[in-house]
């Protein structure tokens, strides 16, 4: 089979290819900075592809500089690759094209794709600590109680009491050495330590394809926005990129219901995609934004109040942009004292079960002792 095809499609054939935002967002600035420059875009098209590695997002620029070359506007030759370039992206460069400011607009797209990475990599990289330290813990009590707490166990067989009589170990004791043979492999063992990561992938699966089902993922959706501890971060996170959608949208000239309907579609939560919905009709009747988005519960007062006075105005778009940026910000506040609370507490765990299983062994040289 031909690369192209392998690929996900030649020119003028859809595409199914995807790319990771990194790449997406440096194509984009590339592009901007060629026509800022006054370059005609197949011309540009032709040095990003050029320069581009061989590879799927090569198939599929060769594909869209060969549709532009042959007369095809360019949001229409890259709404044929919907795994690289989505709605929000074409529609964008739909509205440049007819404004005759594709470069403007490419520019907006290029700094609005740069902060929604960034904003996407504080998120990511807060997360790996506590991620990384989690495993270890796990690791660590794991190997503790498979190898290490079973020799005890052996110990305290042959150890008899001062008249000769076997030792009663404490419940304590007990409970940790019955939990240590369910965790062993073998005939003697529970072959716990294959059943628990399998009963947690279930787990895992199970509420996986429970949120595929549109009551699940509601639920799912609406517990992640109330959580403790990580639902405020949640909810900011989608306010704010909420709000640079919307406004860079606008901004660009895409009319506020077609905006709407993007932005909604650019969201995974369902929770949210209800409340712009509600906001989509409250437009259409001939409403303003600010009431239903006030109603959902998602949006503070200071957003909501914004919005309407971005309306009052005719400048929401910057108001919107404006709301992001703080977004943004209180983001990376929140994320820092997020992960400042979880160090210490996952310490703290990890400390108390290694106390416990450590109390738990030497509860009975400590009566023996004492019988002694």
């Amino acid at each position: 089979m031909p690369p192209k095809a392998a690929a996900g499609g030649g020119p003028g054939q859809p595409s199914r290819v995807r790319v990771s935002e990194k790449v997406l967002t440096e194509f984009t600035s590339n592009l901007a900075v060629l026509q800022d420059a006054g370059l005609p875009i197949v011309r540009s098209l032709k040095i990003l592809e050029g320069q581009t590695k061989i590879g799927p997002f090569k198939t599929v620029l060769t594909a869209v500089h060969e549709d532009v070359e042959s007369g095809t506007a360019l949001s229409d030759a890259m709404a044929k690759h919907p795994g690289v370039f989505d709605a929000l992206y074409t529609n964008m460069v739909k509205a440049g094209e007819a404004g005759g400011i594709l470069d403007t607009i490419l520019m907006r797209l290029a700094e609005f794709k740069e902060k929604a990475q960034r904003l996407r990599g504080k998120v990511k990289g807060a997360m790996v600590y506590p991620i990384v330290v989690s495993i270890v813990a796990c690791a660590l009590l794991s190997f503790i109680v498979i190898f290490v707490v079973p020799k005890f166990e052996e110990v305290f067989r042959t150890i008899q009491g001062p008249k000769g009589q076997k030792i009663e170990l404490p419940a304590l004791t007990q409970a940790v050495m019955g939990f240590a043979k369910w965790m062993l492999p073998g005939k003697d063992g529970g072959w716990g330590v294959v059943i628990l990561p399998g009963i947690i992938l279930l787990l895992v699966l199970g509420v996986k394809a429970w949120c595929r089902t549109t009551g699940g993922r509601r639920t799912v959706d609406g517990l992640l926005l109330r959580a403790p501890l990580f639902g405020p971060v949640t909810k900011m996170t989608l306010v704010a990129r909420f709000a640079r959608t919307l406004g860079t949208l606008i901004s660009s000239g895409v009319p506020i219901l077609d905006a709407l309907d993007i932005v909604k579609g650019s969201l995974d939560n369902v929770v949210l995609q209800d409340a712009i919905q509600k906001v989509r009709d409250s437009i259409k009747e001939g409403e303003s934004m600010a009431e239903p988005l006030g109603k959902s519960g998602i949006f503070d007062d200071m957003v909501v109040n914004m919005i309407d006075v971005g309306e009052e105005t005719g400048e929401l778009d910057k108001m919107l942009v404006r709301i992001a940026d703080n977004y943004d910000q209180q983001v990376d506040v929140r994320l820092q004292a997020l992960v400042s609370i979880l160090e210490p507490t996952l310490i703290v765990f990890m400390g108390v079960a290694v106390g416990t299983i450590v109390f738990a062994i030497f509860m009975p040289m400590l009566q023996i002792i004492q019988g002694l």
